[in-house]
């Protein structure tokens, strides 16, 4: 069973953020799907392993991409980044020391929630304003440092 299935309306029109989503919707699918079959311990840490790993590499080419093109909103759209990885960080920190067996269907739910608000939302909304800028014949994007949730 698919927990979340990738439509079309959730393109924002940038092939690497919309690969990117993809995959990272393919993890939340594989760490549902993971749950549901009853798999191991060590197969469900890993998965949520990777899914974190590739977060921060996703929201870190997001911010980059925003930044680089000077958008006001890349400040707000890190601190979301930010609250989301701290969150993951602490269910997963909570799930390796509470000994339970599979992550909760509560954060699952979570998950879903905020990674679909997030691109129908944040997302549409910063990316739109940068391909408007990327079309104007004034843009010049600006190099900055790649930044992203810590552990």
């Amino acid at each position: 069973m698919v927990f979340i299935t990738w439509k079309e309306e959730l393109s924002i029109g940038f092939v690497a953020i919309d690969n990117d989503h993809k995959k990272l919707i393919a993890f939340v699918n594989e760490l549902y799907q993971g749950i549901q079959d009853g798999r191991e311990r060590e197969v469900l840490v890993r998965i949520l392993d990777d899914l974190v790993d590739f977060t921060r590499i996703h929201f870190g080419r997001e911010e980059r991409m925003l930044a680089e093109a000077g958008l006001s909103s890349t400040v707000a759209h890190k601190r979301e980044h930010d609250e989301l990885g701290s969150a993951v960080l602490k269910a997963r920190a909570d799930y390796l020391t509470d000994g339970v067996v599979a992550p909760s269907l509560e954060m699952m739910v979570f998950l879903k929630g905020w990674l679909l608000a997030h691109i129908m939302e944040s997302d549409k909304n910063d990316f739109w304003c940068l391909k408007q800028l990327k079309t104007s014949r004034s843009y010049k994007p600006m190099m900055i440092q790649n930044a992203s949730f810590q552990e």
